[in-house]
């Protein structure tokens, strides 16, 4: 079985964690070191909440995105904060078709 690690808020970890997810709350402080941890376990995937993006270094950040292992991505909370913009939407309205 893959092993997942989700960083983030209390109440989404508590519904990873019933989907057998390695679940861990992070403050924002918390966050870097925290993702940095992750990363050194060698998880098959890590998710990190996306409202947790700002309270890491752009350079970690970006590091991670391009890493071919573990997977990693960035997840909106339970209450959908931290969604990534739209990049369709974004493109049509950048070409005025939207």
């Amino acid at each position: 079985m893959a092993q997942v690690v989700y960083i983030g808020g209390e109440a989404t970890a508590a519904g990873f964690r019933l989907a057998g997810v390695d679940a861990r709350v992070a403050a924002a402080g918390e966050a870097a070191a925290m993702l940095r941890q992750a990363f050194a376990e060698h998880p098959d995937c890590v998710l990190l909440d996306g409202t947790l993006v700002d309270y890491v270094p752009a350079v970690e950040l970006e590091r991670a995105l391009v890493a071919l292992s573990p997977l990693f991505t960035v997840v909106p909370d339970i209450r959908g904060r931290g969604k990534p913009p739209d990049l369709a939407r974004t493109v049509r309205n950048a070409l005025g078709i939207d």
